[in-house]
């Protein structure tokens, strides 16, 4: 199943809630996702039942990648039960989570034990204070540590770490995040900060640019380019020359990747879209809870995929694309 531009489609994203813990600047700053703001009731979000089914729909279209994300995933009650109805789908299945990992402590265990394969906490520093500043809540930072060790101890390999690196907050973390990754075993991948969404104040003056972070490392460790594990993987891929480790760039501002890209992401409340800068989805919910059928729901896919020709991050990198009322990050999940 090809797009316009011959696009498979592989890889989903299922956003499980529009609720977080955090208050990351770049995703849900606090003066604007308060107390005051009203998040999706229970009824308006997707059940795990219609989560479980359309898991199995999109499997049976060539789907081989499931990543469950939010919000904070882990702050869905129960959300463990739902990793393990779908990992029962296709035993060959990948299933895995991006979380902010500060619930991952009290939750590692059970997630393993249901059948999540992959596991991407966000970490955006070291420095308590500069974490803080990142994550806009005055939570400690040894509380995400703790859950990414528990979760190494329980089984889970080749965990990534992701940083979104803001020009004058958190540049002086790299060095440390790499260090860490390196004695770990971690996977670490530096992010673009990116224009996702409407509200997040985004500025390309505020963007570090992967090869200026390359150029930081590099001024302490020799680094060598490796191959992508797949042709459609985000990230471009370095191994320390001393065999410790490696080290990834997701660079959608500077180097998009558009041409590539595989996947397609359901919202909270059902939306699914067919880009991380897309601002309307069609609505999977109102299918499922007016009773139709699983061909039915099919055949939307099949024709809004084979419609699909979305390339937001070359087209705003050759100036010629603006597109208002984006969804947010939060509900697409990033």
């Amino acid at each position: 199943m090809n797009d316009k531009f011959g696009r498979k489609l592989e890889d989903l994203r299922i956003s499980v809630t529009d609720r977080c813990n955090f208050r990351c600047r770049y995703c849900m700053p606090e003066e604007l996702y308060g107390e005051a703001f009203e998040f999706l009731k229970k009824d308006q979000i997707l059940s795990f039942e219609e989560i479980h089914r359309l898991a199995e729909i999109f499997i049976s279209l060539g789907v081989k990648k499931i990543r469950l994300t939010g919000g904070e995933p882990l702050v869905r009650k129960d959300v463990t039960k739902l990793i393990g109805s779908i990992s029962k789908i296709n035993n060959d299945l990948d299933i895995a989570m991006t979380t902010n990992g500060y619930l991952l402590e009290k939750y590692a265990s059970d997630l393993f034990q249901v059948g999540l394969k992959r596991l991407t906490v966000s970490l955006d520093s070291l420095d308590n204070e500069v974490f803080q500043k990142m994550s806009g809540k005055k939570f400690n930072v040894d509380e995400v540590i703790k859950g990414i060790s528990k979760a190494k101890s329980e089984g889970f390999e080749n965990i990534k770490i992701n940083t979104v690196v803001r020009k004058g907050v958190n540049e002086k973390s790299i060095m440390g995040l790499v260090d860490y990754c390196r004695s770990e075993g971690h996977i670490l991948r530096f992010i673009e900060y990116m224009d996702v969404g409407t509200l997040n104040s985004w500025d390309i003056e505020n963007v570090v640019n992967s090869n200026d972070i390359l150029k930081i490392i590099s001024n302490k460790y020799k680094l060598s380019k490796i191959e992508k594990n797949y042709p459609s993987e985000t990230s471009n891929r370095f191994s320390f020359d001393d065999g410790k480790g490696e080290i990834g760039f997701i660079s959608s501002i500077s180097n998009p990747f558009c041409d590539n890209c595989t996947r397609a992401r359901i919202t909270a409340d059902g939306k699914l879209v067919t880009c991380l800068f897309a601002n309307k989805g069609m609505n999977l919910k109102s299918m499922l809870r007016s009773r139709k059928s699983n061909k039915y729901i099919i055949s939307e896919i099949i024709n809004m995929w084979k419609l699909r020709d979305d390339k937001y991050s070359l087209e705003r990198s050759k100036s010629k694309i603006k597109v208002k009322n984006k969804i947010e990050m939060f509900q697409t999940g990033g």
